[in-house]
C-alpha cells in the first residue's frame, strides 16, 4: 500500500515540542486544500497542514470502519444511565491547532471523541481547539485501512491527549495492512508519553479485551452487559450518583413499580372472582385474565356485583361489558 509522508512542520505554539520529523499516513492520498478554503471544508480527512496545504484523505468509509465508533456511542449511553449522569460523544470531530495569529495551522480528525463530564467540559464551537478547549477524555481511532501508530498517534501524544484507544476490528477490510491484528490497544499519557495499558483510566476497570469484544460482537452478550453495569457503577460511586439520578431509568423504574402494583391488583381481583364463583358452584371464565387486562382499571366492586348476579360465566362477561367499569 502506498505510504505518504508529511515533512517536519513548524511547531504550533505552545504544542508540538516532541512532534516527529515525519508523519506517515498509510492508506491515504494527498489532496490540496488551501488555507483560504480549509475553514469551510466539511469533508472527512485524516490530517491537514497549513504549511503544505495538503490534506491526507483516506479511502471512502465503510461499515467496517464506521460501526465501532457508533457502537461505542451506544455502549457509553448505557454506562451513562447506570452512572446517573450524561456522557457525550461527538463522532469524527475536527481537532484544530491554530497559529499565533489565530489561523488554522493543523487539523486532525478523530473517529470518535468522548467527554465524560460534558456539562462542564464539552466544546461549543465547530471544532475541538487544542490549547483552549478541554480535550476529550477518550479518543477512539479505528484502523482498518490505516495505521495510526505511524502518524496520528504521535500527534495525539505531543498535543497532550490523555487517552487514545486504537481498535482493529475483527472483520477486516479487503485493503487492511498486513501488520494489523484484531484487538484494541489503550494508550495512556504519562510523564514519558504514551504507554499501553490493559484497562482504561477514564473508565476504571474496563479492560481493552472487554471493550474490543463489546465493539465487535453481533449482539451485546451477558458478559458485556455485566461489564457496562460494573463500569457505570464504579463511575457513579466515585461521583455519588446512580441509576435513580438518570431521568430515563428513573421513569422506567416508576413505570415498573406502577405495572407491578397493577399486576398485583389484578391477581387479587382474579382470586376474589374465582372464590365467589366457587361458592356459587359456577366455573369461572377461562378468558377472565385476558378480559381484566383489556378492561384496565375495572373496579373490584363492579367485578363482585357481576360475579354475584350472573347466571353463568357467559352472563358474567356480558354484565362486565354492559356496566361502567368504575374505579378503585
Amino acid at each position: 500500500m502506498t505510504q505518504y509522508h508529511v515533512s517536519a512542520l513548524p511547531r504550533p505554539a505552545p504544542y508540538g515540542e516532541s512532534e516527529p520529523e515525519s508523519l506517515q499516513f498509510p492508506g491515504c492520498r494527498p489532496v490540496r486544500i488551501s488555507r483560504e478554503s480549509i475553514a469551510d471544508y466539511e469533508g472527512r480527512i485524516e490530517y491537514w497542514d497549513a504549511n503544505t496545504e495538503v490534506a491526507m484523505v483516506c479511502e471512502p468509509v465503510s461499515i467496517y470502519h464506521e460501526h465501532p465508533p457508533q457502537r461505542l456511542a451506544g455502549l457509553l449511553t448505557t454506562i451513562a444511565h447506570v452512572r446517573g449522569s450524561p456522557i457525550e460523544t461527538f463522532g469524527a470531530s475536527d481537532l484544530l491547532v491554530r497559529d499565533a495569529r489565530g489561523a488554522h495551522l493543523r487539523i486532525m480528525q478523530a473517529d470518535q471523541t468522548v467527554y465524560l463530564r460534558p456539562r462542564a467540559t464539552r466544546p461549543w464551537g465547530p471544532a475541538i481547539e487544542v490549547g483552549s478547549d478541554t480535550l476529550p477524555d477518550v479518543v477512539l481511532e479505528v484502523d482498518n485501512t490505516t495505521d495510526v501508530r505511524r502518524g496520528k498517534l504521535a500527534l495525539y501524544e505531543s498535543w497532550g491527549f490523555p487517552e487514545v484507544w486504537v481498535e482493529v476490528p475483527d472483520t477486516p477490510s479487503p485493503s487492511r495492512p498486513a501488520g494489523l491484528r484484531p484487538g484494541l490497544t489503550i494508550h495512556l499519557l504519562g510523564d514519558g508519553g504514551f504507554h499501553s495499558a490493559p484497562s482504561s483510566r477514564a473508565f476504571p476497570g474496563w479492560t481493552a479485551a472487554e471493550i474490543h469484544r463489546a465493539l465487535n460482537e453481533p449482539e451485546l452478550s451477558d458478559a458485556t452487559t455485566a461489564a457496562l453495569r460494573r463500569v457505570g457503577g464504579a463511575l457513579g460511586a466515585a461521583e455519588g450518583t446512580g441509576p435513580d439520578d438518570d431521568p430515563f431509568l428513573r421513569a422506567e423504574r416508576r413505570a415498573g413499580h406502577a405495572a407491578g402494583r397493577a399486576e398485583g391488583r389484578m391477581e387479587a381481583q382474579l382470586a376474589a372472582v374465582r372464590q365467589v364463583f366457587g361458592a356459587r358452584g359456577l366455573l369461572a371464565p377461562a378468558a377472565l385474565p385476558q378480559r381484566l387486562a383489556e378492561m384496565e382499571g375495572v373496579s373490584t366492586e363492579v367485578l363482585m356485583q357481576a360475579a354475584l348476579e350472573c347466571r353463568d360465566k357467559a352472563d358474567f362477561l356480558r354484565l362486565l361489558t354492559d356496566r361502567p367499569h368504575g374505579g378503585g
